[in-house]
């Protein structure tokens, strides 16, 4: 018994004697003329929180008869600490939406995406820096957002895609939203916001082709408290990288105003 603790002495102290690994360090982008990080490029999402922002199982799509092409892949979720705390009636909404999700989806119609969902559409955005302005300029359905970094107000109106007011904490671009109408989702699986809606997103490169996106959702109507959600942003990476036209309401007529259509005469 005796050599045993002399030998477990040992040992801790051959374990205590090794120097700890150094310290990560933090990334530091490169700078635009002004100074800040440069977060100029084309960037998008790769996961699952397209489908569901919560872990979810492989399922089947909106419309059977497509078989595996509409199916849902299975995804861990980008939700942190677990689930989206509805409040009850909130989540009682969650599940109609779900149930109803081929005509009530907005994207089913291409509305606008609104905030986050914008981020981590299928499709890439491209960020485009100055001073005063960042722009935030999204493939999917032509959505625009311009983040105010200087001249600071409220929302004029209540919008698709919010009013957002922006600023820089060290490597960190920090965009503050509010003033969204009550119309857009989270995903597909029917997650849902009020017009009380408040989106806190950070933008932090973690290397020279990765963004950390950070966002915090809040909205006293529909959550018992706020929630995060967290993800990495690719860069694009090919030499002819570029933000395309896809002008969805070309897609969405038919569905949305076929029965307007004037009928041929007999």
């Amino acid at each position: 018994m005796k050599k045993l603790s002399v030998s477990l002495c040992v040992l801790v102290s051959v374990y205590l004697s090794i120097p700890a690994p150094a310290a990560a360090q933090t990334y530091r982008a490169p700078r635009t003329a002004d100074g800040k990080p440069n977060l100029n490029g084309i960037w998008q999402a790769l996961n699952e929180a397209y489908w569901d922002v919560e872990g979810h199982a492989a399922a089947p799509g909106r419309v059977l008869a497509l078989g595996a092409a509409d199916a849902v892949p299975p995804g861990v979720g980008v939700v942190e600490g677990g689930g989206i705390p509805y409040l009850p009636e909130a989540a009682a909404k969650k599940k109609q939406n779900f149930e109803n999700r081929l005509t009530l989806d907005p994207e089913i119609k291409c509305y606008l995406p609104g905030v986050p969902r914008a981020t981590y559409m299928p499709q890439p955005f491209q960020i485009i820096q100055s001073p005063q302005h960042i722009m935030m300029i999204h493939q999917y359905a032509r959505a625009v957002r311009t983040i105010y970094m200087t001249n600071h107000t409220e929302a004029p109106a209540d919008s698709w895609m919010g009013w957002s007011n922006g600023h820089w904490e060290g490597e960190t671009l920090v965009v503050d939203t509010t003033g969204f109408n009550d119309k857009t989702w989270f995903d597909r699986a029917g997650n849902f916001h009020s017009d009380q809606l408040h989106v806190v997103e950070r933008f932090t490169a973690t290397g020279p082709d990765h963004l950390n996106y950070e966002v915090t959702i809040e909205d006293p109507q529909v959550f018992s408290r706020p929630w995060k959600m967290s993800m990495p942003l690719y860069r694009r990476k090919e030499k002819n990288a570029q933000v395309l036209e896809f002008r969805c309401v070309e897609f969405a007529e038919e569905l949305m105003y076929g029965h307007l259509k004037k009928q041929p005469t007999k």
